[in-house]
């Protein structure tokens, strides 16, 4: 399939995280207008946000809770459909590793070993610093102020291609970098340049050779490279071992900076300091609790009343917030106490949608204190609030309530994401609760009003199971996901991990369809115990393959509705036996 691979190929990797892009809050529209000549005024920025992620989960379990006394890691991540897929990559020279890849990995990023297993969860950890130049230019030349010196701005000439209707056209641009790195932007007459480390070796060699790590001992040399920029880890091995990182490549600063803005780039107070040592890091080594876990979320709830306290840290090193997976995974994985495979991947599923504990009662609130009969669509409110308030919260196939509760959880999602709250308070947990608590009638009830009369246009009528309108569907291989409704399509009862439930199934409607159909959330997941022998289970969004005439496009789609698990067949006598077709580089 390859027809060219030189040695250094693998060195144009840099991370393979899907939240790895990290720009100290410099948006891509403010580098877009500096660089462009194009700039819009300086009243124009309101504030960057990166688009919150829908999330990846990873749990361990130690031999102490778990039937059969071995390790348990349940792998999760929470991704785009098909970029994903399963690997399982074995050689001469000693590799056995299975997993999942993202596009153009050399290595499996999220997987297991003979020995142990890693699940990365995408971390806000702060691995980059926007700075605040002061620069002046004399003549042609540049130069920032650095410790009351003038020291010159590097200009260096980027040329890129750009792909146009008749074929390619360059565009150069001479960009600016201080000893900071590269000035992205301009914001309130400020210059930000931006620290960043997004080119280093060391994050490639640390990847790799994680997936060949045969102990608890390897595994931990492999994290002390500290190159990993944008993941969390959960871990356990065949030892017995579970543990937790939170980030990796850590740059060490001056706590009484606020890390999170822009911060003075004159003075050398502002510099970094080295780099944390993984015992610097949040991490935590076989809790008392017998389980881990995270959820995007902070790691000071990771092994619940048993997580490392946030005070012994600088907040920098973790100032992710909780969500309600997080809050969820810590509940569920309480309850059991012998887990199995079967028994992980049931908690992994639990369904429930933690963020309408307290939405739910704010609406019946409102809507208790002001009814309005003389209303033409009063009895279709007071029906699907009715419906909310007898709900279990748990999302499925046939519930018109969870219909209900997801379109209407996201027409009013912007007004929660708006919510600003001290920092100490600012998450998504505390935006939802403070909202419901102060959410006035038309807050809550006219977009409750807009979700009936739009399934009413839609569908003929607003009390909609949610599998009617909620589908899994996969009929191209085009990157762009393409949709048919007048095609066969499956029911999923699941939802976006937003609203707490532990999968993740994100749907949207498209061009040409009323229906919505899954683009993102659960890719491949698997659960893995660690005994004289791996044993594993796992389940591929869709299917392995990528050609629409192969069995293997879309043969786990039933599956994956579902949430049925396959065998992972690790051992080389367990493969030959359901060999389809055998293949040697060079045969047709």
């Amino acid at each position: 399939m390859l027809t060219r691979f030189d040695p250094w190929f693998p060195l144009l990797w840099t991370d393979g995280s899907i939240g790895a892009i990290s720009t100290g809050g410099i948006s891509l529209r403010e580098l877009k207008n500096f660089y462009s000549g194009t700039e819009e005024p300086d009243r124009a920025f309101v504030g960057y946000k990166e688009e919150p992620l829908t999330g990846s989960n990873g749990f361990a379990f130690a031999p102490k809770i778990t039937k059969n006394g071995n390790a348990i890691l349940y792998i999760n991540p929470h991704v785009t459909f098909y970029f994903r897929p399963e690997v399982h990559m074995v050689s001469d020279e000693g590799l056995n590793a299975y997993g999942a890849v993202t596009w153009g990995q050399p290595f499996v990023y999220q997987g297991f070993n003979e020995h142990c297993g890693w699940m990365h969860t995408s971390s806000q950890a702060d691995i980059s610093d926007a700075y605040i130049e002061k620069l002046s230019q004399n003549g042609s030349a540049w130069f920032y102020e650095y410790d009351g010196d003038a020291k010159p701005v590097l200009i260096k000439p980027i040329s890129i291609k750009i792909k146009t209707a008749n074929g390619f056209e360059t565009k150069s641009f001479n960009t600016m970098f201080t000893q900071h790195g590269p000035v992205m932007a301009k914001r309130n007459g400020q210059y930000l340049s931006l620290r960043h480390n997004n080119r280093d070796t060391k994050g490639f060699m640390q990847s790799w050779l994680r997936t060949k790590a045969n102990s608890f001992a390897e595994f931990k040399k492999t994290m002390d490279m500290g190159a990993n920029p944008s993941n969390n880890t959960v871990y356990a091995d065949g030892e017995g071992n579970i543990a937790y990182w939170h980030g990796n490549f850590l740059p060490k600063r001056d706590p009484q900076y606020n890390w999170s803005q822009p911060v003075d780039g004159t003075t050398s107070a502002t510099e970094w300091k080295g780099y944390h040592t993984v015992n610097e890091s949040v991490h935590i080594y076989n809790p008392e609790n017998g389980w881990l876990q995270n959820c995007n979320s902070t790691p000071f709830t990771v092994a619940g009343k048993f997580s490392p306290n946030k005070k012994d840290y600088a907040a920098y090193l973790a100032p992710d917030g909780e969500n309600f997976r997080g809050i969820n995974a810590v509940r569920v994985l309480d309850r059991e106490k012998k887990y199995t495979i079967d028994k992980v991947i049931a908690a992994g599923y639990d369904t429930y949608l933690a963020a309408f504990e307290k939405l739910i009662p704010a609406l019946v609130k409102v809507y208790d204190q002001n009814r309005f009969p003389d209303d033409p669509n009063y009895n279709q409110l007071k029906e699907a609030v009715n419906i909310l308030k007898n709900w279990d919260l748990g999302c499925g196939e046939n519930s018109v309530a969870t219909t209900l509760a997801v379109l209407w959880g996201e027409k009013i999602a912007p007004s929660i994401n708006k919510i600003i709250l001290p920092d100490a308070d600012n998450d998504i947990v505390n935006k939802t609760n403070h909202f419901a608590a102060t959410a006035t009638t038309n807050d809550l009830l006219n977009p409750l009003y807009e979700v009936i009369n739009k399934l009413q246009k839609d569908f003929g009528k607003w009390q909609v199971p949610w599998g009617e309108i909620n589908r899994f569907q996969r009929i191209s291989n085009d990157i762009d996901n393409q949709f048919d409704e007048n095609q066969p399509s499956i029911p999923v009862a699941f939802v976006s991990s937003a609203w707490g439930m532990l999968p993740s199934y994100s749907s949207r409607t498209f061009p040409g369809t009323k229906k919505r159909y899954g683009v993102h959330g659960n890719s491949l997941i698997a659960a893995v115990e660690f005994g004289k022998k791996v044993k594993a289970k796992s389940l591929l969004a869709g299917g392995e393959s990528g050609d629409v005439n192969s069995l293997h496009f879309f043969d786990q789609g039933l599956m994956y509705s579902k949430g049925k698990f396959k065998e992972v067949l690790f051992y080389k006598e367990d493969v030959m036996k359901h060999v389809e077709r055998k293949y040697h580089p060079g045969e047709k």
